[in-house]
């Protein structure tokens, strides 16, 4: 393999690491502890309430002491290999409550462990996506691995969301969980032991909380991309969380076919990444990353009317289609703008941008929690063990509806969102496919003196 090769690879397949725990967190919680444990869906918005501004807040403080770490292992390899194996125990602990907990203790003990667990995922991801503008400082080497590891993550998926209800009915989520984060755990620390971050030195310039902060605050490309980013992941955390619920209550299949429905979705999603890369070197990244956004928002139009389990999985490869666009897209949108950034400023600071886009995206717990909120309030769904007169609607409401209201605000951010002056000088939709350029070399503080 050659060296460039190897290099995208074995940064590519941390994101089926990454991706693998957070991916049995964000879908099952809802249904493990609603379904399954009886929280009522008030309590778990609660839970998704509280965690949205512990996990906003965290998030830019994970970024700068990132940025600012000084080792012989560089600046994210420790927080990878030290994080990791605390990840896997919140997930495991997550999934094996004390069979004596129950109400307010449950409560508890939920929020506690899905806090913990959630934050960090935080600090993971925060560190593996600061890794990706300095491994890979040209766009065309970034477009190329980013739909490798968008790959990864879809295989990810297929292996924590489809293949979970089989696999949960025949072991268990407590054995589940165990399995799942091992294996994502040990992908990450192969990732994060042979990634190869570029050498600092201990007198470049440190980046400082506040005059980042102030510079991020100001920068209306970060709020937009920031709400884009928001409202899209929003829209992919509901659709993933009410799947089990649609898949019980409206559609009433089997384990087996819950599977397959969440596999065929995936499976397109793969083949789509290809399809969306090549539209970006094509078209290039801004009208490809609006085109994948509107494609998701129309998708859950003929979802909505979707009403046996062939016509799901039909109907659910379209939203396929256009996650998979989302995704080879947007890593790539928030690159820019730490470019932007570098180039402007002067400073290393993609840890504390990268968490600032997640503090962000993070925002998307209100949403969610809202959407569970009126289930509860419109549908009078309140538990697994009182679903309502019409646990189905309240499923449709969770899958469809509300998630095509927030794809469609992402969109309108989309649109706002322009980088007239690319490489050399040039208009986005002038540039040529193949155009790539390195980024000028990071300085040093005494040479901004």
């Amino acid at each position: 393999m050659k060296p460039e090769r190897t290099k995208s690879f074995n940064y590519a397949v941390g994101m089926f690491g990454t991706s693998i725990p957070i991916n049995l967190l964000k879908t099952f919680a809802a249904a493990f502890y609603i379904k399954n444990l009886g929280l009522s869906t008030a309590q778990w918005a609660s839970v998704l309430f509280i965690y949205t501004f512990i996990d906003a807040i965290d998030n830019p403080v994970y970024g700068f002491l990132s940025d600012r770490t000084r080792s012989k292992w560089g600046r994210r390899r420790p927080w990878l290999v030290i994080g990791t194996p605390l990840l896997v125990l919140g997930l495991i602990f997550f999934y094996n409550p004390p069979a004596l907990l129950a109400g307010k203790s449950l409560l508890a003990y939920a929020m506690l462990f899905y806090i913990f667990t959630g934050t960090l995922d935080s600090v993971i991801n925060a560190n593996y996506g600061a890794l990706f503008p300095e491994l890979f400082p040209d766009e065309n080497s970034r477009a190329k691995t980013n739909a490798l590891r968008q790959a990864f993550q879809l295989v990810a998926m297929i292996v924590s969301i489809a293949l979970t209800p089989i696999v949960t009915d025949a072991i268990g989520f407590a054995n589940t969980a165990i399995i799942y984060g091992i294996l994502g755990g040990a992908v990450i620390l192969y990732m994060a032991l042979t990634a190869r971050e570029k050498p600092i030195s201990e007198e470049e310039q440190k980046p400082r909380l506040w005059d980042s902060l102030k510079t991020l605050l100001v920068n209306p490309k970060f709020w937009i991309a920031g709400l884009a980013n928001a409202f899209y992941s929003a829209t992919m955390s509901l659709v993933m969380a009410a799947l089990p619920f649609y898949a019980e209550y409206k559609l009433g299949i089997s384990s087996l076919q819950q599977t397959i429905l969440f596999a065929t979705v995936l499976l397109i999603a793969i083949a789509a990444v290809v399809v969306w890369a090549g539209l970006v070197r094509k078209y290039t990244l801004m009208p490809a990353w609006r085109a994948a956004l509107i494609t998701l928002t129309l998708a859950f139009i003929p979802l909505y009317f979707a009403n046996n389990f062939v016509t799901a999985v039909i109907c659910s490869a379209l939203v396929g289609f256009g996650f998979a666009g989302v995704i080879t897209t947007m890593d790539l949108v928030q690159a820019r703008i730490m470019d932007e950034d570098q180039r402007k400023h002067n400073v290393r600071r993609e840890g504390i941008i990268s968490n600032a886009l997640g503090f962000m995206n993070r925002l998307n717990g209100l949403f969610t929690s809202l959407a569970f909120l009126l289930v509860g309030k419109l549908f009078l769904f309140e538990s697994g063990d009182n679903p309502g007169p019409h646990p189905d609607q309240a499923s449709l409401f969770l899958l469809t509806i509300f998630p095509f209201v927030l794809s469609l605000i992402s969109v309108l951010f989309a649109f706002l969102l322009n980088f007239p002056q690319d490489r050399g000088g040039l208009p986005e939709s002038d540039q040529p496919a193949s155009a790539s350029a390195e980024l000028p070399p990071y300085p040093t503080s005494k040479q901004l003196k």
